[in-house]
């Protein structure tokens, strides 16, 4: 089943290329259970359930960062800067270091890595609860952002090394983005949680700790790990990022960051306007539980149309149900549409880390996973800082107009982007019709 061009999630094509109906094809009678079918490989439920593990500072380390400083200092400000520091330093170097994951192995890069992170974030904590001068924060913050990798692409490229089924591929695919809902639904939760009612710090300590014990039990399972691609002699290896593809597909995440991010900070906002601040992260863990859902769901059927539809729609999916902010005047009314809307976002993210392996080289896999993930923290980024600024000046309504005009773009994105991302298709693996 393995070919030149690396394996497409994207589950099955049927043969006969005129049929693109975008329904769910039947189901294998040895498919009941296609995500037990995964997870019984041999070592696939223990990197999957290590790399669980690994992810939960991802959702944990910015808020509680906040949380903490603000709790110790006294400074909102304070603790979004040196929250920005950790956030941007992270976005620099994480596709750096999946670079040197594909040119050197998973274990040798981030071992020294691991330690590195453990000394930032420990640094971090003890800096804030001694009451260090400012500059010190910065430094270690710096240290745990530029140090962290990303164990959600590594993950990825472990499935595609141990799985040569797309059909297979897309339903593990399916499952870490699940997971990774999963992450946002109890991170956030449990950070807010730990720092305001055990003691500020609390909400870095668990993913110190998480950090230390996903990662070196990720790192330790060495049969499930990924062969180094050595390049041929003489060959210089290009960076994933100069497909053009990648490119389109970089652009169109950052676009969909903001959505994401801008989504959080004005949620907060209309909770706050409502009198009701502590239920903002009641909503935003709905929005993920729909997102959750749809993930599981997506992932256990096999889809006939192709990846890119399936991506572009997902993106249309996602802007109409953002556009329902609009109409929002309650926090129950806030939350039932941001359940339905999140629906939209699993599935989307879940096709546009499979476009990802019909763009780049098989030894650029994890580089160009790391590359669509920064993307999305980028946009985070921009999308808070947008939101928050038009929300300070109007309210949360105007919070939700960026939401809804972040989506509209992305969609113009996909839409422009359409050659591009149809040239993609010539990649995908064509598995067997069921």
């Amino acid at each position: 089943m393995v070919q030149d061009s690396p394996l497409s999630p994207a589950g099955p094509e049927d043969d006969d290329p005129s049929d693109e109906r975008g329904v769910a094809a039947p189901e294998a009678p040895a498919s009941r259970n296609p995500y037990r079918a995964v997870l019984t490989i041999p070592g696939a439920w223990q990197f999957s359930a290590a790399a669980l593990v690994a992810r939960l500072p991802m959702s944990m380390v910015g808020i509680g960062t906040i949380l903490m400083i603000q709790g110790i200092y006294g400074e909102y400000a304070l603790a979004g800067r040196v929250a920005a520091v950790l956030i941007v330093v992270q976005a620099i170097f994480s596709p750096q270091i999946a670079r040197l994951v594909d040119r050197v192995g998973q274990r040798r890069i981030m071992l020294p890595l691991l330690a590195a992170t453990t000394l930032g974030l420990g640094g971090l904590i003890l800096c804030a609860v001694l009451g260090t001068p400012e500059w010190t924060l910065y430094v270690f913050a710096a240290i745990a952002g530029g140090t962290q990798g990303s164990y959600g692409s590594m993950v990825r490229a472990r499935w595609t090394h141990v799985l040569d089924d797309p059909r297979r591929l897309h339903t593990a695919y399916s499952l870490e983005s699940a997971l990774d809902e999963l992450v946002f639904v109890v991170g956030p939760v449990l950070a807010t949680i730990l720092a305001t009612a055990v003691f500020p710090s609390a909400g870095l300590l668990v993913p110190l700790v998480a950090a230390v014990v996903g990662g070196l039990w990720f790192l330790s399972q060495r049969g499930t790990e990924p062969a180094v691609v050595v390049p041929e002699p003489g060959v210089k290896q290009r960076s994933a990022m100069r497909s053009t593809g990648m490119i389109v597909l970089a652009v169109i995440f950052v676009a969909m960051g903001i959505v994401f991010g801008a989504t959080d900070v004005s949620t907060i906002a209309f909770a706050e306007e409502h009198g009701q601040q502590g239920a903002a992260g009641l909503i935003l863990a709905v929005f993920a539980s729909g997102s959750l859902l749809s993930g599981l769901f997506y992932g256990a059927r096999h889809w006939v149309s192709p990846l890119w539809r399936r991506f572009v729609l997902g993106i249309v999916g996602l802007a109409v149900g953002v556009s329902l902010f609009f109409f929002v005047t309650s926090l129950p009314v806030l939350a039932a549409v941001m359940f339905v809307t999140g629906f939209a976002i699993a599935p989307t993210l879940i096709n546009g880390n499979g476009l990802v392996q019909n763009l780049v080289a098989p030894n650029q896999l994890t580089e160009g996973l790391a590359w669509v993930g920064t993307s999305l923290g980028v946009g985070v980024s921009i999308g808070s800082s947008v939101a928050g600024t038009r929300i300070d000046a109007a309210g949360a309504h105007a919070g939700f107009e960026v939401v809804v005009a972040a989506a509209l773009l992305a969609v113009v994105l996909a839409l422009a982007a359409l050659r591009s991302l149809r040239r993609s298709a010539a990649r995908e693996v064509v598995a067997p019709a069921p």
